[in-house]
């Protein structure tokens, strides 16, 4: 069954829509993706995600980078996280905890998960200095407003690597990978918690 969400956020400083569709295909088909909020590296990351995560993706905007490209990773956090929150309902059957890894060179990733309504992250990037035009640093704030609207505990690490770029990619890989396996419908239609509810 397809699973849909979508949010939309218009303020003074960013104007971004979202759209989920969760599962994407049957197995081996490529997502579809359609992604642009005027920061080429976040778009490049959130394709990414989207593609490792196999689910489709439409995510368009802009906001006041002119300023500081923080606000629109932060905002581009809360839309995509409020979308797949949507799209997840009340989240009855899914597998809610995974974990994955992603290499790319020297990088090694890791993201560990767990979908029950209970937002945490836990950022160990230790990212610092630019990425292009992009001050490395504003990438938490994707992952912070990311954890708190999707409703999601995130872990997420560098294991190794010196390479910003590639250290950034290889986080948003294994988090694709992971929600692929945490959204994922296990064919139960009860609530995945001991408590019998989740948060």
């Amino acid at each position: 069954m397809e699973r849909l969400g979508s949010c939309e956020r218009n303020s003074h400083e960013t104007q971004l829509r979202c759209e989920i569709r969760l599962p994407a295909q049957a197995a081996g088909a490529a997502p579809e993706l359609e992604i642009s909020t005027g920061v080429p590296f976040l778009d490049h990351m959130l394709e990414q995600t989207g593609r490792y995560g196999c689910f489709h993706l439409r995510l368009l905007g802009k906001g006041d980078i002119q300023v500081d490209p923080h606000h629109l990773l932060e905002d581009a956090g809360i839309v995509l996280g409020e979308a797949i929150s949507q799209a997840l309902g009340d989240r009855a059957g899914i597998v809610r905890f995974s974990s994955a890894y992603a290499p790319l060179d020297d990088a090694l990733a890791r993201v560990v998960l767990d979908l029950g309504r209970r937002p945490y992250l836990a950022y160990g990037l230790g990212l610092r200095g630019r990425i292009g035009s992009l001050e490395s640093e504003t990438i938490e704030e994707w992952w912070r407003a990311f954890s708190i609207h999707a409703g999601a505990t995130i872990h997420v690490d560098c294991i190794r690597g010196h390479n910003r770029h590639h250290v950034a990619e290889a986080a948003f890989k294994a988090l694709g990978l992971a929600l692929r396996q945490a959204v994922a419908q296990e064919g139960g239609a009860g609530t995945p918690s001991s408590k019998g509810l989740l948060g």
